[in-house]
């Protein structure tokens, strides 16, 4: 960021200039000229109308590409006989992004080193990388550039997206999930969010080895999945709420039925014995609709030993806390939530704005007996995210639910590249269910540090 000094009133003020995005592009993708984008344009034209492009999408993904490719190729030949090389090559490349791909997000979302992308206008492009946000040098034409990119990844899906219906969810083929939001309710601009999905899903030893949590706190963890505990993961936006969820599957045993309901399908568990469902939206005329709360209450029936839910975000909170209190232990699920004390009231709040007419204690007591811990996540301001505290859910003293911390993350130092440096460090806090470890069979004190502590 940049200073300057300036004379106001007769004395001297520091002013920041407004931060600027650090602009980049996928390694092997350049933006193109203006004279390129023209040539692009005008190749793209004459593809539509020389080649049937609905007749070549019949033809499956690799065929279809290879028909499109060298059709490209020759229409790039003949309107531009005098490109060659590297510039051919990328020319070629961005007329099959538009006629078969998504335009210019199609290297942001192939790269895999990319989390995220945001098309804030056609000018305006950004991505994720290692938890930092970046401004993209590649661009849309316009605004019906964009439109074409929409209608692109809702049409195979029977979506729609107008003025009766400015905003959509949707998922590309890979399992991202996308969202649009389009004029009038954002003036500028249709608005494009992607959050991608990714095939190799981290395990508990490459969170520990990136720093998200300590060993003592995945080893803590492992033991309580095993325990059959009902964790919530917490989290702000973009934290690694589903991440954790993953990670924290891979310790159910295998012999174990596993049912998961999400909005959309994230979660790629490693055992297999697992039902995955999917709620669905309701169609054009509005009807059809499968909530997760109507999940959920289906899930019951069919005999589960777990139940995950990617997130809870309504009436299917108190479903899911009734299953956690009829034998449904060792269930996961995240939440949207700025601490441990706030995942209870967030969850508390959705069942009130359900219509449950149940006063608040019923409800804290519901949540008192149903959830023995809460995994708390946080992004730091280099982009890391980590897990910040393990909170036991004691019980309850008067109307408030009580809660003790077991692990807490402490900030030692920032380095000089900016690197939050920090640990995981146990309070030496007893869990009330520190019993539940030694009728196991598992030392306590290969678990949690500090059990000297507690003599």
């Amino acid at each position: 960021m940049v200073s300057k000094k300036e004379i106001v009133d007769g004395e001297a003020t520091t002013w920041e200039a407004p931060f600027q995005f650090e602009t980049q592009s996928p390694d092997d993708i350049a933006p193109l000229s203006k004279e390129d984008e023209e040539l692009v344009q005008r190749v793209h034209q004459r593809l539509i109308q020389e080649m049937d492009l609905s007749a070549v999408e019949k033809l499956g993904p690799e065929r279809g590409r290879e028909a499109v490719e060298a059709g490209v190729k020759k229409l790039v030949g003949d309107i531009g006989p005098q490109l060659y090389g590297e510039r051919k090559e990328l020319i070629v490349r961005r007329v099959i992004d538009d006629a078969i791909g998504l335009g210019p997000l199609e290297p942001l979302v192939s790269d895999p080193s990319i989390s995220e992308v945001m098309v804030n206008a056609p000018d305006e492009v950004y991505f994720e990388r290692d938890g930092i946000i970046y401004l993209a040098a590649l661009r849309f034409r316009n605004n019906e550039h964009i439109m074409l990119v929409v209608d692109r990844i809702i049409a195979p899906l029977g979506r729609r997206v107008d003025e009766s219906s400015p905003f959509v969810d949707a998922r590309l083929p890979d399992g991202s999930r996308v969202n649009v939001i389009i004029p009038p309710l954002i003036p500028k601009s249709p608005v494009i969010t992607i959050r991608k999905f990714r095939p190799d899903k981290y395990n508990m030893t490459d969170l520990v080895g990136n720093g998200t949590m300590s060993e003592e706190v995945a080893e803590f963890l492992r033991a309580c999945i095993q325990l059959r505990l009902n964790i919530v993961v917490s989290g702000g936006t973009g934290t690694g709420k589903t991440t954790i969820l993953n990670a924290l599957s891979q310790y159910i045993p295998e012999r174990e039925r596993i049912v998961t309901i999400e909005d959309p399908i994230e979660l790629k568990l490693q055992q297999r014995h697992v039902i995955s469902a999917e709620a669905r939206p309701p169609n054009i005329e509005g009807k059809n609709e499968v909530t997760q709360r109507d999940l959920l209450r289906n899930t019951l029936r069919m005999r589960p030993d777990r139940i995950l839910i990617g997130e809870v975000r309504g009436p299917e909170a108190f479903d899911m806390m009734q299953a956690m209190n009829t034998g449904h232990e060792g269930s996961l699920t995240t939440v949207h939530a700025n601490s441990a004390r706030d995942a209870l009231s967030r969850i508390e709040n959705m069942v009130l704005m359900a219509g449950f007419d149940l006063p608040a204690r019923a409800i804290r007591e519901q949540m008192a007996s149903a959830f023995h811990l809460i995994v708390h996540l946080a992004r730091f301001s280099d982009g890391s995210r980590r897990i910040v505290s393990v909170t036991e859910v004691v019980g309850m003293e008067e109307a408030t639910v009580t809660m003790q911390d077991i692990f807490l993350f402490h900030t030692t130092s920032i380095a000089e590249d900016g690197r939050i440096i920090g640990e995981m460090q146990g309070t030496g806090i007893m869990p009330s269910f520190a019993d539940r470890f030694t009728q196991a069979g598992i030392p306590i004190e290969t678990i949690l540090p500090n059990v000297g502590r507690w003599a």
